[in-house]
This record gives structure tokens, sequence and C-alpha cells, in this order.
């Protein structure tokens, strides 16, 4: 009896450590992507997803202490918008405020590639994601120090409608 509850204790033991593996492993890449995003710090102009909105400006700036990156879209016309990226508990998260009047929230798929930085939807705030128009995932992808490319995907009704992408250069 006594060496099944220790080969039992063990075995939960092992359980444990194998199941905080993945998330150590998102720990880090967590991190490293917000690192990478805090070199963004900076103005940036680019393309727009369309002939309206052809000038991109955006901005990201450390805010809270440096643990938060503040991205603005179109900042000062009646387009802006701001998506915040900021660590949970070592997990790269964001929060888009849209101009749609929603605020989806987004979280770090495992990163493979250090400079491509992927999102996909983890809920948010008035949203009803199977019937509302809503920002449903992002990918910004770092070329270097002074070029980026960013693709934030839409859907509505529960499927993707589109996308808008941007390419972005340093001023």
């Amino acid at each position: 009896m006594i060496f099944e509850s220790r080969a039992g204790r063990g075995a939960i033991l092992a359980a444990v450590l194998l199941a905080s593996v993945p998330s150590q492993a998102q720990s880090a890449d967590g991190r490293a992507a917000f690192e990478k995003l805090k070199t963004l710090a900076g103005a940036w102009d680019g393309t727009g997803p369309s002939k309206e909105l052809a000038h991109t400006p955006v901005k990201y700036e450390l805010t809270s202490g440096a643990t938060v990156v503040m991205e603005t879209l179109f900042g000062g016309t009646e387009h802006e918008m701001r998506s915040l990226y900021f660590l949970d508990r070592g997990e790269l998260v964001l929060t888009h405020y849209c101009g749609m009047g929603n605020q989806p929230q987004m979280r770090m798929r495992q990163a493979g590639d250090p400079n491509d930085l992927v999102f996909d939807f983890d809920g948010g705030r008035n949203i009803d994601p199977a019937k509302d128009m809503h920002m449903h995932s992002a990918r910004i992808h770092v070329i270097d120090a002074n070029h980026v490319e960013a693709e934030w995907a839409i859907f509505q009704g529960g499927k993707s409608v589109g996308s808008h992408k941007f390419a972005l250069t340093r001023q």
C-alpha cells in the first residue's frame, strides 16, 4: 500500500511537471515577444487597407512603467483605435479598443519565429463573437528595425469576412 501511494504521488508529480512545460515555454515566448514589441516604440507610417485609409499613421508607446505597449492607429482622426499589449502571467495578450465600439482580447500563440507574432481571439467586451463584427486575430511581422507588416482578421457571424493589412515604415 505504501509503494502504491508513493508511486501514485510520483505519477501526479510527473504529470504536474509535464503540464507546466508548455506554459514555461509560452512564458518565455511571451516575454521575448513583448521585448520585441517594445523595440517598435516611436512613430510609423505606411499603407492601409483601403483608399480611404491609405495613409496609416501608427504610434507605439511604452506606458505604465514599460509594462504595456500602446499602439495607436489613425491617431487624431475619426478612425483612431488603440491596442494595448501586455504580459498576463508570462503570456502576451492584447486588448483592441476598436472603432466598431467593441474590445476584443487576443492571446499570442506559441511562437516559432520571434519576429512573427500571431494572436487569436480570447474573448472580449461588448461582443457576441457568434454574431457581431469584430477583430478576431492579428499578426505582426517585424521585418527589421524599420519595417513591420500587420494584418488584422475581421469576423462576423462567427466566420472570417476579410482582413486589414498594413505595411509600416519607421519615421
